[in-house]
């Protein structure tokens, strides 16, 4: 009986076969061929890598797709500050008008090269999403993939990792990438340094545009929407790893991560009051679900700061491990959840997010409106300018 094939099945067939030929570099025909399917290939097969290949392989993959796909550089130079932009624009610059059939050829060989020395993971399930395109940069943070583990770094060490608000674009960006991502079982999130995350950059609020301070108030209000509801609708495993001192709007947020790990010199503050504002990140309803009424209301509305020990305790973090041991025990950890069935971990999250899940974007919104009233309020911007002030001296 001839055998059929339905469409996916066909597909399936067709994208190993163009894998195999590729690696032996052979066309479908039995010839020599880097044409188009080729390069598709090697597009796909970056995303198996099993190590981050560095940034300098980066910047080449980016410069020799871009060359490969757009032609010769035609956009303008990024200014000064703009490192990471200056950087791709520069390697892709520098290939000067090779073809796009030239570039096409060496991105294929040099992918083939990353994949015999650092080796590849099996290939994506047939319709899952790609993992991030190998251009794409973070400038304030590091996200990396490894072993089934997506890891999400606060890179602002000399700012004691403050949020900006390109910082928390950045932060959604990462959680979308790890949420579609078939390389990433498990998400983590560190900071570099010696703190965790010290909260809103403060100069966020110094940033006034023509407009006035409601514009600004406004577009603050959308991106901390869309920031708190990226961890509420995340669909897979999320852990944080708190390296430090951690404080506000990195702490509020910690309610709705799945398992918290915390170093003994680890705090956790929320000094919201201090500078005239309210709480976000759901810690209205997560805080008093989590440590009980008295003790939120201690934390959210006295600012009392909890040691790891005091939020071991109470149920708002998983683990504490001493500082000294506190990377080794949190990769193990890590290691471990990696190689879980992935599918069972995300159906079973969404069993349990589901109960509270229409909830939490409820208090996401309430809470972002108030905060939006608080930041345009007198009492607001006289505690913001006097902290300013007091951190200035």
């Amino acid at each position: 009986m001839a055998a059929r094939f339905g469409f996916q099945t066909q597909r399936a067939i067709i994208r190993n076969f163009a894998q195999i030929s590729a690696i032996r570099g052979i066309s479908t025909s039995g010839v020599p061929l880097l044409g188009q399917a080729e390069f598709d290939v090697a597009k796909n097969r970056v995303n198996t890598l099993k190590e981050d290949p560095g940034n300098e392989a980066k910047l080449k993959l980016y410069a020799l797709f871009k060359q490969a796909t757009v032609g010769p550089c035609d956009s303008p130079k990024p200014g000064a500050f703009d490192f990471v932009g200056k950087a791709k624009w520069t390697a892709w610059s520098n290939l000067g008008s090779i073809s796009k059939d030239d570039a096409q050829e060496q991105y294929i060989k040099y992918v083939n090269d990353l994949a015999a020395k650092i080796g590849t993971s099996e290939s994506p399930e047939e319709g899952s999403q790609a993992e991030p395109d190998t251009g794409s940069q973070y400038k304030e943070i590091e996200v990396t993939y490894k072993d089934g583990i997506q890891t999400i770094k606060l890179n602002r060490p000399k700012k004691y990792n403050a949020i900006t608000w390109e910082m928390y674009q950045e932060w959604i960006n990462a959680l979308d990438e790890g949420a579609k991502s078939s390389s990433c079982v498990v998400t983590l999130v560190t900071g570099a340094g010696d703190y965790y995350c010290s909260g809103n950059d403060v100069s966020n609020f110094a940033k006034i545009p023509p407009e006035g301070p409601e514009k600004m108030a406004r577009a603050g209000r959308e991106v901390l929407r869309k920031f708190v509801s990226a961890f509420i609708d995340y669909p897979k495993p999320l852990v944080a790893a708190i390296n430090g001192p951690a404080v506000g709007i990195s702490v509020t947020v910690l309610g709705l991560f799945d398992l918290v790990f915390a170093t003994d010199r680890a705090t956790f503050h929320t000094p919201f009051m201090e500078l005239g504002q309210s709480p976000e990140g759901c810690s209205s309803f997560t805080f008093p679900a989590i440590m009980g009424p008295s003790l939120a209301n201690q934390v959210l509305l006295a600012s009392r700061k909890l040691t790891a020990a005091e939020a071991l305790k109470c149920g708002f973090i998983s683990e504490v491990f001493p500082h000294d041991d506190f990377s080794r025990e949190v990769s193990h950890r890590m290691a471990a959840m990696a190689k879980l069935p992935p599918k069972s971990l995300s159906l079973s999250k969404e069993l349990i997010r589901s109960a509270n899940k229409g909830k939490l974007h409820e208090v996401n919104e309430r809470e972002c409106i108030l905060l939006e009233q608080r930041w345009l309020s007198e009492e607001c911007m006289t505690a913001i300018m006097n902290f300013m002030q007091r951190k200035n001296k």
